[in-house]
This record gives structure tokens, sequence and C-alpha cells, in this order.
């Protein structure tokens, strides 16, 4: 092996242990192979439930090209039998030279020959190399085709290559393992982080699609943000960082009481069911006060009609979406009714905790229990902060704990504005707000028609300031809540 050899063969080893993608990995590892070995044509196999399955392929005569997006070439997996030469490699252990596949008698290539008819293709010398990895286990096989000399004339492989190609393979084993090992971890990592949103939606089943929707509308308003001229572009792991901080950002909801996070009304149920009580007592007691002749059969009935549109107004305001002033005249008339207990005490016809609850304008939920419920995004920032996140998913504690920050300071936890507010995370303030506009789900609300809910999302932007105005264009003009993979793009949204 000559110096320049070993040089290259080190050069190698580098440009494998460098590369971080699957696919440019493998492509990569064909290249070198072919390079160093000055052959005309690879096929790279990874094993896969005893096959060998086809990953990457290249011909420079034929000018074709195949696998190194990823998707494997569209033929059939090779058995590991013995007839089949890069299977016997395998299977052997060994690396096969083959002067010449037409006058080869040791192994049967009637498979590459009956291809070289189809493609008007001449295969004649062959190197199959196995790849193992450092414990020996198989991971596929190099099969390079057609030595080239320096005249460019196709001849047999050089001894000497072999040890240098099986150097190589080795490495490639190695590399293709560890980059393996990688993903598995990665894929591990984010099975449970979509097990720890799922674990928040299996409390409640109130949102049980939230976090699942906000990361497909992200997925394609990032896509579609990748084609607005202007806009930031987002590479593949950044966006891969964007949808876990989506998945994450309401893991906090796991502590957050679930009479707070379900309350569908006003009243808590221990309040109405003591209302309803309250108004039977009034109905009974009118009754035994008419029959001792402390009150008419006339008042008696009136008294009754009062307990009844009592009822039917605290029905009425409990699940009104907005208190209107009358409402709020009315509930303050009930509130000062009285009657006599059984104790001889005097009692209002409505408590002084249900008087609150029934005030309160918008929503179901108190200042408290607003408070309580407000509190999942530092919990969520508590939970995240004893994750170790590798480098390129450092943001994800920041970014999902912060999505209820406003541009105008009104947010919370920490009421940043403006330019503190990173992109990502205006981002998915918009899509979180979006999703609960038109979910169908909660308790505590219709869901708003799509024209409405981006009306109310303008406004949010553009009159309040509260969202990020361009991005509020740009999402709905994305259209990404559609089930298309591909949103149309308008040249005006861009």
């Amino acid at each position: 092996m000559t110096q320049e050899n070993m040089k290259k063969i080190l050069e190698i080893g580098v440009q494998l242990s460098a590369e971080r993608d699957f696919n440019r990995l493998m492509e990569r590892i064909l290249s070198c192979m072919m390079e160093l070995t000055n052959c005309d044509a690879g096929t790279l196999y990874l094993l896969k439930e005893d096959r060998l399955h086809f990953r990457v392929m290249r011909n420079n005569t034929l000018n074709t090209y195949a696998g190194g997006d990823g998707k494997e070439p569209d033929l059939p997996p090779v058995p590991l039998k013995r007839e089949n030469v890069c299977a016997l490699a395998l299977l052997e252990g060994k690396t096969i030279l083959v002067e010449d596949v037409r006058n080869c008698r040791e192994y049967d290539f009637s498979g590459p020959i009956r291809y070289d008819a189809i493609t008007k293709y001449h295969t004649q010398s062959m190197l199959v190399v196995p790849m193992r990895n450092r414990e020996g286990e198989s991971i596929g096989v190099l099969q390079l085709i057609n030595a080239l000399d320096e005249s460019g004339t196709t001849c047999a492989f050089a001894e000497d290559m072999v040890l240098m190609a099986e150097s190589v393979a080795s490495q490639a084993a190695i590399t293709i393992q560890n980059a393996r090992y990688i993903q598995e971890i990665r894929e591990l990592f984010q099975s449970f982080v979509k097990t720890m949103s799922s674990a928040v939606n299996e409390r409640t089943p109130y949102t049980a699609n939230h976090a699942r929707h906000m990361a497909a509308y992200a997925d394609r308003f990032i896509d579609y943000l990748n084609t607005c001229p202007g806009q930031k572009h987002f590479t593949p792991s950044q966006k891969e960082e964007l949808l876990m901080a989506i998945w994450l950002h309401d893991i906090g909801k796991l502590v957050t009481p679930l009479e707070v996070m379900d309350k569908a009304k006003r009243l808590l149920p221990d309040q109405l069911t003591a209302f309803t009580h309250r108004m039977e007592l009034v109905r009974l007691n009118a009754e035994i006060s008419c029959l001792r002749g402390g009150i008419s059969a006339e008042e008696r009935d009136a008294l009754m009609l009062q307990t009844r549109e009592a009822a039917r107004l605290v029905d009425q305001v409990n699940s009104a979406g907005f208190v209107t002033d009358e409402m709020l005249e009315a509930i303050k008339l009930l509130q000062e009714k009285t009657y006599s207990g059984e104790d001889g005490g005097i009692h209002p016809w409505l408590a002084e905790d249900e008087y609150a609850m029934l005030s309160i304008r918008r929503g179901t939920l108190s200042a408290e229990e607003r408070k309580t419920m407000e509190e999942h995004v530092v919990v969520t920032d508590k939970l995240l902060s004893q994750i170790h996140f590798s480098g390129d998913l450092s943001h994800v504690r920041e970014w999902a704990s912060s999505h209820h920050e406003l541009l105008n300071g009104k947010g919370y936890p920490r009421r940043r504005k403006g330019d503190e507010i990173p992109i990502e995370v205006r981002i998915i303030t918009i899509l979180d707000i979006f999703d609960a506009l038109v979910a169908d789900d909660r308790p505590y609300k219709p869901a708003k028609p799509l024209h409405v809910a981006l009306d109310i999302l303008r406004e949010n932007a553009e009159v309040r300031g509260e969202l990020d105005p361009e991005l509020t264009r740009l999402f709905a003009g994305s259209r990404c809540w559609e089930e298309a993979k591909a949103p149309e793009i308008s040249g005006s949204d861009c």
C-alpha cells in the first residue's frame, strides 16, 4: 500500500466521521470507495431481515444514480443464498475478487449478466467487500464493478486494492453502526417526548389532539416559510427543534388540577349542587309556611316561580360565553335575595363564592384559577430543566415555556415583549391560539368558524399588538391547517 493510498484512506475516514446525515453517508461511502478503487460502477447493500437491500447504486457509464435521496432503488432485495456473490461475501465474511464475471465458474453471475442485457452495459471485473462492525456483526456489502486503468479502459481490480477496500469497508461499517445508534437514540427520545405529550392529553379528553394538530400545522407552515423570500429559512434540524418544543409546550399541565383544566362552566360542580339544593330548600320552606298559614297560596306560588327563574338565570350565566351588563345586574339582584334557614338565620339565595364565579365576564376561570392555569408554563420550564438537551435541541426548553408571551408585553410568565421573543416562539403562539379557537373539543366554548378564527388572529396582531403581524399574514396564506401535503403558494404571500 503506497503512502498516497494510505493518505486517501485516512481522508476517507475523516469524511465519513464528519457526515451526520444518514443518506449522504451512504452516498459518500460508495463514492469514496469508487474513487479509491477507480471503478465505473458500484452498489451499497444494507442487511435487513435476512435480505441485502439495495441502498445506493451508481453507474458512471450509464449516467444512472439511485438511493442518495433516501429512497431505496426499486429493486427486489437479494436473499442470503450462496449463489448470490454479494450474499456469499457476507455469509463467508470474505472479500471476493473477480477478473471477468463471464469467464468465472466459481460464482453465479447470471443476475448481473441478465441486467447487462437490459441496460446494454458490460460488467467485467468485480470486487465485493462485506461490511462488519467492531463486534463482527454483518452490516452490508459494497459491490464495485469494472475497475478502470489510467486510460479509462476496463481492467481487473489490483490485488493490493483488496486490503484498502477492506479497510474502508471496516470504517464504513463502524460509521454506519454509529449513525444507526444515534438515530435509534434520537427516535427513542422523540418517542419519549410524544409519550409525555400523550400523558398530558390522557388526563383530559378536551385537549387530546392539541399538540398533534399544532405539530402538523408547524410542519407545513415551516415548509411554506422556507419558500418565502425575506423570511427565516429553517434547516431540517431547526425544524425538528421547533417541532419538539411544540410537542412539549404543555407538559406542565401534568400537574394542573383537572377541576381547573376541564372547567366547562363558571360554577364548580359542588357550587352548582349547593345552589340547586338551596332553591329546593326555599321551595320546601314555602310549602311548609303555606301549610302553617304563614303565607298565602299566591305568595307561595310566586316564590316557587322566583326560584325557577333564579335557576334558569344561573344556568344561563353559568354557561354564557360572555356575561353582559344585564346578566350581571340580574345576578346581583339574585344575590341580594334571602331566606330564613332552619337555624333561624338569614341566608342569601346566592352564596358569595357563587356570585363571584358567575360574575366572571369572559371564560370560566376566576382570577385565582387563571393564575393556577398560567402556572403550567412555569412547571413546563421546571420539568424541562431536568432534561439534558443536545446542542441542536438547546432552545426547546425556552421556546416551549414561552408560548404565552405576547409582543406587547402582556403575556406570561416573564412579560417579554418585542424582539425579546424569538421567531420560533411567535410561531408557536400563533399555532396555539389558532388551534384553541378552531378546536371543537373544548368544554368551555364552541369551535370558531375558520374565517372568524383568522379574523381574531389578525385583530390580535394588528390591533392589540399581541402577535407578529407578518407571521400572522403568512400563516393565513399558508393554509397549513389543510390536509394537502404542499399548500399552494401565492406570490403575494411571500
